[in-house]
């Protein structure tokens, strides 16, 4: 084995912090990989790594090497990729972030289509509501609100419009009755998003300061999805989704409280990386995305 292929080994080795752990992701033994670092640090004269009863982690001298071994790791993945896609056709894991609530209830659904006009891609779906940094999560495509997108070197492609909605289950509206302003809705228990003040603050117009109502009660999630079923359960008051609400209104498992009610809508958006170069399976899922919810835009409001 020459010695570029000993620095992709030592830079898989640094990057699982195991020579185990590489060695299952390279599908070779750990004796086999063990013996490759150590005619590697022959070469050199130096030792690359310390070895523990854990795991491996680099010496200073490993760590400089290592720098100069990810880079040509880096270079050869690129190269590698450039090959695998030159016919175009889209394959290959394909890493995606989603908010919670979209993931679930809408995105998940639609996944089996897209896999059936795509067989040669993988999906792997992470869900969550955080911020996602693609470039340093590596994450192909992540989905999230628009106001979400703050990098610039980011580009974005509008899937749907997305309006919000109150309601409550009609065991909660029987126990504690239906508030029909602002006023009344101060007395009643409304779930909230916690750690996300901006997410709670449940105005009326485009002015932050129109009808402005924060909302508080005996119960707060840690995702839309997490207070969708709260509200599902009548625990309270929810601000939700109508892709969420709307068929729950239809089913009676929920009712539209103040119809009235019009906050500023938003856009859900996908993020991936610039246009130039775009993977053929990230191409397809975006495109696919902005395909099948396009005319998912405007909702029927049902009391």
């Amino acid at each position: 084995m020459d010695i570029s292929a000993q620095m992709l080994i030592f830079a898989n080795v640094v990057e699982k912090g195991s020579i185990s752990a590489a060695a299952r992701s390279m599908g070779q033994t750990p004796s086999a990989v063990s013996k490759q670092i150590g005619l590697l640090e022959d070469q050199v004269h130096y030792r690359l790594l310390n070895r523990t009863r854990t795991g491996v982690s680099p010496t200073q001298e490993g760590q400089d090497f290592y720098e100069k071994c990810k880079a040509m790791a880096e270079k050869f993945k690129e190269a590698e990729a450039m090959i695998h896609n030159l016919d175009g056709i889209p394959r290959g894991k394909l890493k995606v972030a989603s908010t919670v609530a979209f993931g679930k209830s809408q995105l998940i659904p639609a996944l089996p289509e897209f896999m059936d006009e795509n067989p040669e891609v993988q999906i792997a779906l992470d869900l969550t509501d955080r911020e996602i940094d693609l470039q340093s999560e590596g994450f192909d495509a992540a989905i999230c609100f628009a106001e979400q997108h703050k990098n610039p070197d980011i580009v974005v492609r509008r899937i749907m419009q997305s309006r919000r909605v109150l309601c409550a289950a009609p065991k909660y509206l029987e126990r504690s009755g239906t508030p029909t302003n602002f006023n009344e809705l101060a007395h009643h228990n409304c779930l909230s998003i916690a750690g996300n003040s901006r997410r709670n603050h449940w105005n009326h117009g485009h002015s932050i300061n129109d009808d402005a109502f924060e909302a508080q009660g005996s119960f707060e999630g840690n995702s839309t999805d997490v207070v969708y079923r709260a509200a599902l359960a009548g625990i309270g008051i929810a601000r939700l989704p109508c892709y969420m609400a709307n068929q729950k209104f239809l089913s009676g498992e929920l009712v539209h409280v103040m119809p009235e009610y019009a906050p500023p809508s938003t856009d859900i958006v996908v993020m991936f990386p610039e246009r130039r170069n775009l993977a053929p399976k990230t191409r397809a899922f975006v495109d696919f995305l902005v395909r099948r919810f396009r005319n998912i835009q405007d909702f029927q409001m049902t009391g």
